[in-house]
């Protein structure tokens, strides 16, 4: 009987405190305090989760240029009418010249592949190509011009010139390094790409030729 007494006492004591405005308050700010540090901390989650990277810029860039070759080329156009096989006289047109030339090599990125093995990157690489070489025809300069009234030369030999002087201007540009440094440069872009993503103190990458 005594302590059925006891409980009553208490149970009345607690729906005093229960019923007091004050203290009613207070238990409802608690619960909310509660509730959302829950929500938080599910809000965090969430964000986490849908913040993982399932693909990589690179892989939406298509062709990009990593490197530029920038040359002035000089050309030398020279025609004459021969008849077997000497040079007339006074047929002889030449004309000597230089043009400013942009080369651009770099890759196709959406031909890169790339997989995870353990603690490394291995990341394989297509060829380097070149991707585009303009001609700047602001940039024309004549350093000779000689053309006789007898030989003109036509539009088509002024074409085929341009593509020898294009053609000059690229290999001479990989020869002076053009693929090298952008298979460097692409590298170190490719390093920046991985490095919002993973970890490169965990991660080692490996670049491979495909």
């Amino acid at each position: 009987m005594e302590k059925n007494n006891k409980k009553e006492k208490k149970n009345n004591k607690l729906l005093k405190i229960l019923k007091n405005p004050l203290m009613q308050k207070i238990i409802i700010l608690i619960i909310v305090a509660i509730a959302s540090g829950f929500i938080a901390i599910g809000i965090k989650d969430t964000f986490i989760t849908d913040s993982k990277t399932t693909k990589i810029g690179f892989e939406n860039i298509g062709e990009f240029a990593t490197q530029s070759a920038y040359c002035t080329q000089i050309n030398v156009t020279d025609s004459s009418r021969e008849l077997f096989g000497n040079k007339i006289p006074f047929t002889q047109s030449k004309y000597i010249y230089s043009y400013n030339i942009t080369i651009k090599a770099g890759y196709d990125f959406s031909q890169i592949q790339w997989n995870i093995k353990g603690d490394t990157i291995e990341v394989k690489l297509p060829e380097v190509k070149i991707l585009s070489s303009e001609i700047d025809l602001d940039s024309f300069k004549v350093y000779h011009e000689e053309e006789s009234i007898f030989n003109k030369i036509t539009l088509s030999e002024n074409n085929q010139a341009l593509k020898k002087l294009q053609s000059e201007a690229q290999t001479q540009a990989i020869q002076n390094g053009l693929y090298d440094n952008a298979r460097k440069n692409a590298e170190t872009m490719l390093k920046s790409f991985f490095g919002n993503v993973y970890d490169l103190n965990k991660y080692k990458i490996v670049f491979i030729d495909k």
